[in-house]
Formats: structure tokens, C-alpha cells, sequence
């Protein structure tokens, strides 16, 4: 083989293995530093617990204990905040309903697009105390057989700590312990309603 063609060869192979390293070295590191390392990325971008798999809550009739303005059959139509507990409504109520409330507030033009249910799972209610700066708070009796079977389609560990995300097809999909920060539920509810072409 002459010399210019051995050159000519030479200068392809080089060309070639640049070419190889360039699309093949970033995909080692990428290999490497994944299994190779202790270091992952991120599994979630949610702040809350998802539900999974999303349960159908049954479309169910209950009493209405608020004043606020019936929006039809409970958990469609809207997404929904929700907090199960005790109408007595200790401080652990207190503080759920309060951060349901500011984070829907805090939602801005998209407020209309959420609604907020306390299901009151016995010992219904004090009207008072839930009157009381809880405007348009919707509070449903499910002390009955009706709702009993309403109320175990809830996770029951920490209830008392937790608010709910239900979809505007009736799907429990989130929960969320309110005392941990609220920001987070405020962030997954406009990423959702961002997303949703419902509700």
C-alpha cells in the first residue's frame, strides 16, 4: 500500500474512532456513574404520597352538613382536597382545614377549579368552630353504612395528619401529611391542574 493511501487510511481510522468516542464515551459515563456509583437520580417529582393504584371512589349520595353550595355528586367534576376525621374537629382538623384553605387560595385564578370536602367520620359536627373562617368548606356526614364504605377506600395510618387529592373522575390518587410543608402539596396541585384538560 503506498504512503498516501496509508495516510489517507490512517486519517479515517482516526476520524472514526473520534466519532466513536464522541457518541459512545458520554453513554460509559452515563453507565458508570448510575451503576458503578451510589448516586441515583431522583424517583419522584411529587411531594406527596401517590395512591397507586388510584382508587374509584363510589359515587355516593351523603348528608350535607355546610352551608356551602352543593356541587352535585361528591369528588366529580372538580379535584378535590379532602380531610377525613372526627367533627369534633381537634387541632390536628384545624390545622388540615387550614392548610386546605390557604392552598387553595393560594392557587389564584385556578381556585375555581378546586373544591374542599371534610368527610366527618363520626361525632358530627361542630358547626361552629367549622363555620367559622371555612367558607365554602364542604362538610359531608359518613358516619353511616353509606359512608363507611366510602371511608375505607382512605388509607387509615396517620388520617388524622393527612389531606387527600382526588381527581375530577372520582380517583383517590395523593395524600399528603400536613405537617410537613405545605409548599409541596401547592406545587403538585398546579403542576396537576396545569396538566389536566378536566376539571
Amino acid at each position: 500500500m503506498s504512503t498516501p493511501a496509508r495516510a489517507l487510511r490512517e486519517r479515517n481510522l482516526r476520524t472514526l474512532a473520534g466519532l466513536a468516542a464522541l457518541f459512545g464515551l458520554p453513554l460509559v459515563i452515563a453507565f458508570f456513574t448510575y451503576y458503578g456509583t451510589g448516586w441515583r437520580p431522583a424517583g419522584r417529582v411529587n411531594h406527596g404520597v401517590l395512591i397507586t393504584p388510584a382508587r374509584s371512589l363510589p359515587p355516593l349520595t351523603l348528608p350535607r352538613v355546610s352551608l356551602a353550595a352543593a356541587h352535585g355528586t361528591p369528588f366529580r367534576g372538580k379535584w378535590t382536597l379532602v380531610y377525613v376525621g372526627n367533627g369534633a374537629c381537634d387541632s390536628a382538623c384545624r390545622q388540615a382545614l387550614y392548610v386546605m384553605r390557604q392552598t387553595r387560595l393560594a392557587l389564584n385564578n385556578d381556585m375555581t377549579r378546586v373544591q374542599r370536602v371534610f368527610l366527618v367520620s363520626a361525632e358530627c359536627c361542630a358547626r361552629e368552630l367549622l363555620g367559622r373562617g371555612q367558607a365554602g368548606l364542604e362538610i359531608l356526614d359518613a358516619a353511616g353504612p353509606a359512608g363507611a364504605a366510602l371511608l375505607r377506600e382512605f388509607p387509615s395510618p396517620g388520617r388524622e395528619h393527612s389531606l387527600f387529592v382526588v381527581d375530577p373522575l372520582g380517583n383517590l390518587m395523593m395524600s399528603y401529611d400536613v405537617r410537613g410543608d405545605p409548599h409541596g402539596l401547592l406545587e403538585d396541585l398546579k403542576k396537576l391542574l396545569k396538566l389536566s384538560h378536566i376539571g
